[in-house]
């Protein structure tokens, strides 16, 4: 089969509680041969390496010589690094100088992504507040479109995962994103498709006591069909899978993890992702995977991506478990894949 599995890195545990080698160790010891390596662990690992405080930001040549340790640190397990992310807030800037500053530190990251030895680099949909970005289209494509020629000067040619994330401000399901990508029109521009934020937004609701939206089965499935109409295949550059936790009580004001300042999606999203197949979990995780793999003819990376409560806490049981968990819900994914290509 031409499925490779991958895992992230912040899914082991958050970097600042578990170290990055044993984390790769737990991905290599549970048959994973992929890893995305998320921002915030390269920083910590500057940090670490230049004795940088929490309170400071590590250096252009701090963070390029943790990139030139974690490649070194893959390298020698055999883990390739699919890709970096995540590059936040950039499309639809108010505040064109900080736009501009936006693009000076994707300079850098170019830097990064080659001595990682990726040629990817995500984007998730911007979920600042309107005061602070624009839904225009004709504004979100055009700097979508400055990263992407950016990106097609480079050696090699760096490439741009946007995804859409079910809180995002307003590029919150596939079709939105895809929308952008059809309008970029660059060869080096696609989407990440999760399944959890295209799942989060169409058919589920946190803060909703049934824990979906109204019409959440047929809204579904109407848009998978969609999907596997309109999107091109070549546009999906890796995918991730992942369900999630279906609240007790509905995350609205009251809940623990509530908070004002930010979407109830986001808030569950931080705290209350499963992997897929595990009890609790709710999505249609098998359904949309289904119709990317088998529906658009998908072949490539899937990367079991989480983010939950549980990364916080202490010890090397942590990130071994959660490899293990991930581990076990690739291998039930697999048969489901070997099943769909039998028929």
């Amino acid at each position: 089969m031409s499925y490779k599995p991958a895992i992230a890195s912040m899914s082991l545990g958050r970097s600042w509680v578990h170290d990055l080698p044993y984390k790769l160790d737990c991905a290599v010891a549970n048959n994973f041969t992929g890893i995305e390596i998320f921002f915030e662990d390269l920083e910590y690992l500057a940090r670490s390496e230049y004795n940088i405080p929490p309170s400071a930001s590590p250096s252009a040549e701090a963070q390029l010589h943790a990139a030139s340790s974690i490649r070194k640190l893959c390298d020698e397990r055999k883990l390739t690094i699919i890709g970096l992310q995540p590059f936040m807030h950039y499309e639809g800037l108010r505040d064109r100088e900080e736009h501009k500053g936006k693009i000076e530190k994707l300079k850098l990251w170019f830097k990064i992504a080659k001595l990682l030895g990726t040629d990817i680099i995500q984007i998730p949909g911007n979920f600042l507040s309107p005061s602070e970005i624009t839904g225009d289209l004709d504004i979100v494509v055009a700097d979508l479109q400055e990263v992407a020629d950016m990106g097609l000067k480079e050696e090699p040619i760096i490439k741009f995962a946007y995804e859409n994330l079910c809180w995002s401000t307003y590029f919150d399901t596939w079709e939105k994103a895809y929308q952008l990508v059809e309008r970029v029109d660059r060869s080096n521009f696609g989407m990440c498709l999760d399944t959890f934020n295209i799942a989060g937004r169409v058919y589920a609701d946190p803060a909703s006591p049934s824990g979906k939206t109204p019409n959440a089965e047929e809204d579904m499935k109407k848009s998978l069909e969609a999907m596997v109409k309109r999107v091109d295949v070549k546009k999906v550059f890796y995918i991730q899978v992942v369900d999630a936790e279906k609240m007790r009580e509905p995350l609205v004001k009251g809940h623990a993890w509530y908070h004002e300042d930010q979407p109830s999606r986001m808030s569950w999203s931080r705290n209350a992702r499963l992997f897929a197949f595990e009890e609790g979990g709710y999505l249609p995780v098998l359904d949309v995977t289904r119709a990317i793999i088998e529906g658009l003819g998908y072949k490539g990376w899937i990367s079991m991506e989480l983010f939950s409560r549980t990364m916080g806490e202490a010890g090397n049981e942590v990130p071994k478990e959660h490899a293990r968990r991930a581990s076990l819900a690739w291998e039930k994914l697999e048969k489901e894949i070997k099943a769909w290509e039998s028929k």
